[in-house]
């Protein structure tokens, strides 16, 4: 057969396929969910938190309603060592890679699927070389025995889509995609958050560690007062082993703390794509962090388009409105055209000459008649598992706004409580400088010295956590809004 035979075939073949293809497109049109019609996050409205004067991270913070997010929101904290270990573990994180790489297995599958738009076209060659029996008929017109056949063929096969299978089954899978998209958004924004989160938490337990040194100097020189007061007579052995107790009490809240500091140094060195015994040359202290006065609050029209999770739950309701499509269509008639074209000479010149040529086509169509209602039971199965994505889209949108009215409460509550532990510090310091003075001239008894000491150390360590906590509160908040990833130019587009 002639190459122009052959093109001849394919383009008529491929007119006809295009004919078919432009049908309609079975099941559900996906639309956007409409985003909540709500005009804030919390019952009454929070916009300044209180300030305490004088103390590390007690800044006033107000809330900016509709100001935008920076990508790179850990900046706001001004610390170097922080900027530095969190686009270190951007780079290195293992659970980032393999996000990245579930993204690219995503989108592959999509462009995979678009090819059976198109026709499958597949060329062969085949050279046989025989002989035929003497009682039989010849194979060949000339009656000769022995023969070659050389068989160049071209074949094309299509499936048109007239119900939309193909278009419906591309759908579903670049929704897929696009949830992969947010996976990798929402690892992205966790692993800052936590870097963030575990500096953080790293920064509080030294300033409870050195306040803790500060109390075990402070009774440690009271047991050597006691002690020397005891050898002379004005104090009691029960004063002595009472002061002992606490100095020990003291001392065994160390290794918690110790314990804790290393995990959590173990747990950044993890985050940051090492290993624990590659030990960080960060270190971090609260007075290392500047908390700022002013943050973001998205309009809550917007933060459903901002908050990865919902975004995910979006895309999974897409592919479940997509499968609807897959399901009807697979109980619709099912059409295939083949063709084949070449030629069968006895000698390798005569491959492309007339005469020798063949072809076929061959149009199929499959109609579903009985399957015990497999195929309807899968499209109820279908639009269920569409109810089933609305609802847990409906309940993802739910726990987005829970996020961010939970964390706006603990910025303004962290913020009184700060005040509030500040004020017990400062007045546990008083009454302990008073009572060391008034039992030094013996107004008070022991005990009441000993009480002082004990309110005193727990005032220290309440400052130092609520210190931490409005920190904390300050990088769930931009975690709660979305963290910013639409202004990072390492975050994938759509």
């Amino acid at each position: 057969m002639s190459r122009k035979r052959i093109s001849g075939l394919v383009l008529v073949f491929a007119t006809a396929a295009l004919l078919l293809t432009v049908g309609c497109v079975v099941g559900p049109n996906f639309k956007k969910p409409a985003p909540p019609d709500v005009g804030g996050y919390t019952p009454s409205p929070i916009s300044t938190t209180s300030s305490t004067p004088n103390v590390t991270g007690g800044e006033a913070q107000r809330l900016v309603e509709g100001k935008d997010i920076p990508g790179e929101w850990w900046m706001v904290f001004h610390s170097k060592p922080l900027d530095d270990l969190i686009e270190r573990s951007l780079k290195a994180n293992p659970d980032l890679k393999a996000a990245q790489a579930a993204l690219i297995v995503a989108r592959e599958s999509v462009l995979a699927q678009r090819g059976f738009y198109y026709p499958n076209v597949t060329g062969s060659f085949t050279a046989t070389r025989a002989r035929s029996a003497a009682d039989l008929s010849p194979v060949l017109s000339t009656s000769a025995q022995n023969y070659s056949l050389y068989t160049p063929q071209v074949s094309v096969s299509f499936v048109p889509d007239v119900f939309g299978l193909n278009r419906r089954t591309v759908e579903s899978l670049a929704a897929q995609a696009q949830q992969a998209r947010f996976a990798l958004i929402a690892t992205h924004i966790t692993l800052s958050s936590n870097v963030a989160a575990g500096a953080i938490q790293e920064a509080s337990l030294r300033g409870q560690m050195k306040a803790t040194e500060e109390l075990i100097s402070i009774n440690t020189d009271m047991l050597k007062i006691l002690r020397e007061q005891y050898a002379k007579g004005y104090a009691s052995e029960l004063d002595v082993a009472a002061q002992e107790s606490q100095l020990a009490q003291v001392i065994a809240t160390m290794p918690p703390m110790m314990k804790q500091l290393a995990q959590q140094r173990d747990l950044l060195a993890v985050l940051a794509g090492g290993f624990p015994s590659q030990d960080l040359t960060e270190r971090f202290e609260l007075a290392n962090l500047q908390l700022p006065q002013e943050l973001p609050l998205s309009l809550p029209s917007k933060l459903v388009e901002q908050r990865p999770d919902v975004r995910q739950a979006e895309e999974n309701l897409h592919a479940a409105s997509a499968q609807i499509g897959i399901a009807i269509a697979n109980r619709l008639p099912s059409i295939a055209l083949t063709a084949d074209g070449g030629s069968s000479p006895v000698a390798f010149s005569k491959m492309f000459s007339g005469g020798n040529g063949f072809w076929d086509l061959t149009a199929g169509i499959t109609q579903p008649i009985f399957d015990a209602g497999t195929l309807r039971h899968r499209e109820r199965a279908a639009k269920a598992a569409f109810t089933q994505a609305a609802e847990q889209y409906r309940s993802t949108v739910l726990t987005a706004f829970q996020n961010v009215a939970d964390t706006l409460h603990a910025l303004q509550e962290d913020a009184n409580a700060l005040n509030a532990a500040a004020a017990a510090k400062n007045a546990a310091s008083v009454t302990l400088e008073l009572s060391k003075k008034q039992y030094q001239s013996g107004y008070v008894s022991y005990l009441a010295l000993l009480s002082a000491e004990q309110a005193y150390q727990q005032a220290v360590i309440n400052l130092v956590q609520a210190q931490a906590n409005r920190y904390a509160d300050t990088a769930a908040l931009f975690q709660a809004l979305g963290g910013g990833w639409w202004n990072r130019p390492d975050v994938p587009k759509s």
